[in-house]
């Protein structure tokens, strides 16, 4: 073959495989839309085979029990009636001679097989019983014993238990020489069909004819009706266990839904007193048949769906390189995305520093608010100090040292307490340490109260404490924890600014958490929602920026509590700090100190 030759087969090969591309995601496509439709017409009808067969089988079964709920019935509704006849115990309680009753009524049981025989006297007094701690026990008021007194036939009764389940009696009035002398009862054991029925994979109740579930494979069951049973949480034993629905199931029309999970409900009649009896069964079976079908189908497309990419295997050489291409672009993208991810890292951590630095922004701004009340503070002392100074320089000149020196102790008194107001201010606006400790929330309540108490005082509120009397102790970082208070109290004091008679009350008590809360009788908070986020304020321009209440939420976060708010019924709004309480076996108590 020429080169020219060779040359156009390949130009041919190249046209031919320019053309492939457009034809793979067709064909696939189609393939696909095959297997899909194919897929959804074996799952209806193999879910509708198979369910219409565990429906038949379920039904047989439900027949079942209903008869061998009828025969125990039958077999136990015989015994009253013999019982009443015999004369043993008729003897029994003409004499009032008990000695062989009971022995004679554990003879019956055993070859009954019923729960429990008793004999009771005309009082309503057990007199004999297949159980002797019942001996003695007085009936007078159980149904079953009242009903057979007004029946001269065998008379059931379902009597409630006070554990919510019931009992089943059958019973009988005893005459002698048309005399009532007393009633024989046979209790009937139902529970066994529900201790047999608990090992299969099926939910079963029993309805009576007031619509009450009287017997159920799930205790809590026992006592409502079927709507109320549903609503509760399913039996263990058939709807928790992996009831995956899928949406071939759904339109089964004996299928049910329990708390979202679709079910079969098959109910039957018991032929007593109007008895139903009603089964729940999970789909699981018919699910695992169905998709045992289904994935030898999957199986089967794949293996025609690895053919057709077999045959296009050819085109993955070509576009290898292509692909070698996009993986060293990845891996460039990779490096750039590390490099960001260090940056944010950065970012992250002088995000941190900013917000510690926000904080003590905020503490420092209280501290502002406060400096015209802390003024008017200082300036009473300096004025009285000034008068005492006049009045000791007038005694030295009459010659009277006693008065003088009684003057100088009254400034040096005003100077300590001028002190302690600035020690409050330089002891608040320091930052807080690194490090938690023990610390005694009383004190740091009495030391934000201190330096509150100019603005309070200014503003004629009425402060009223409630403070537990037991130590109230939290770790973390007291000048923290003060930040908060200091906040709080801030916002209770704006809250009552226009109320005439402004009350703000602080409770502090200590359970499972240490709680302080501060209510005011203010107006209130309209936007309860948005109260914690930043920059959210009520205040007019000028008096705050929406940062305290942030700032406050995520210190007490940071101390493994939280911070809540609310409106309170006598108007006004609650704000309540919740921490966990210092237990002193948590820490080494020896090496901290409580922070006061």
């Amino acid at each position: 073959m020429t080169d020219t030759g060779e040359q156009t087969l390949k130009q041919g090969r190249l046209r031919k495989g320019r053309s492939f591309p457009w034809r793979l995601p067709v064909v696939l496509f189609i393939f696909l839309l095959i297997s899909i439709v194919t897929l959804w017409v074996s799952n209806a009808w193999l879910t509708e085979r198979f369910s219409e067969s565990m429906r038949n089988k379920l039904e047989v079964r439900l027949t079942l029990y209903s008869g061998n709920l009828k025969s125990e019935l039958q077999r136990n509704s015989i015994v009253p009636k013999l019982l009443a006849r015999d004369q043993e115990l008729i003897g029994a309680l003409h004499s009032q001679d008990f000695s062989t009753s009971t022995q004679r009524l554990i003879d019956f049981v055993d070859e009954i097989g019923a729960a429990s025989l008793m004999l009771l006297d005309k009082d309503g007094r057990t007199v004999a019983s297949t159980d002797r701690n019942n001996l003695g026990s007085m009936h007078r008021e159980k149904a079953f014993f009242v009903e057979a007194t007004r029946s001269n036939e065998t008379v059931f009764t379902i009597v409630p238990q006070e554990t919510g389940g019931v009992d089943f009696y059958y019973s009988r009035r005893i005459e002698f020489q048309n005399r009532f002398i007393g009633v024989v009862s046979v209790e009937v054991d139902l529970h066994k069909f529900e201790r047999a029925w608990a090992g299969i994979s099926d939910s079963i109740m029993v309805i009576d004819s007031e619509g009450k579930i009287i017997l159920a494979t799930d205790p809590r069951w026992r006592g409502v009706s079927e709507t109320e049973a549903l609503a509760k949480r399913p039996a263990e034993t058939a709807l928790s266990q992996a009831v995956q629905f899928t949406a071939g199931l759904t339109g089964y029309r004996d299928s049910t839904y329990v708390q979202g999970e679709a079910v079969m409900r098959i109910a039957g009649r018991v032929p007593f007193r109007g008895w139903q009896i009603v089964s729940f069964t999970a789909f699981s079976s018919v699910r695992e048949k169905v998709n045992s079908i289904l994935a030898l189908e999957v199986m089967g497309f794949t293996l025609m769906l690895a053919m057709i990419f077999y045959l296009a295997n050819r085109r993955t050489r070509v576009r290898l390189k292509i692909f070698e291409n996009e993986s060293a672009e990845l891996r460039r993208l990779n490096e750039r995305l590390q490099r960001e991810i260090a940056e944010r890292e950065k970012v992250q951590k002088t995000l941190e520093v900013a917000e510690q630095s926000l904080e003590q922004s905020s503490k420092l701004a209280a501290l502002g608010e406060m400096a015209a009340a802390v003024s008017h503070e200082l300036n009473q002392p300096l004025a009285a100090m000034k008068t005492y100074l006049a009045g000791a320089g007038l005694l030295l000149s009459r010659n009277r040292p006693d008065e003088t020196l009684s003057a100088f102790h009254r400034i040096d008194d005003l100077i300590e307490r001028m002190g302690a107001i600035t020690r409050q201010l330089k002891t608040y606006a320091r930052k807080g340490s690194e490090t938690f400790s023990p610390v005694d929330m009383s004190a740091a309540l009495s030391s934000s109260l201190s330096m509150m108490e100019p603005q309070l005082k200014h503003s004629n509120i009425r402060l009223e404490k409630v403070i537990s009397e037991q130590s109230v102790v939290v770790i973390g970082d007291r000048v923290r924890l003060e930040q908060v208070l200091i906040n709080l109290l801030r916002n209770a004091v704006d809250a009552v600014k226009t109320v005439p008679d402004p009350v703000i009350e602080i409770m502090l008590s200590r359970g499972e958490t240490v709680t302080l809360s501060v209510r005011d009788n203010g107006s209130g908070i309209e936007e309860l929602d948005l109260l914690f986020e930043p920059f959210h304020t009520t205040k007019k321009d000028g008096d705050g920026v929406g940062l305290g209440l942030a700032i406050s939420s995520g210190i007490v976060k940071d101390h493994g509590g939280r911070l809540t708010a609310r409106n309170s019924d006598d108007g006004g709004a609650v704000f309540e700090v919740q921490l966990p309480a210092f237990r002193e076996n948590t820490l080494d108590y020896d090496h901290m100190e409580v922070a006061e």
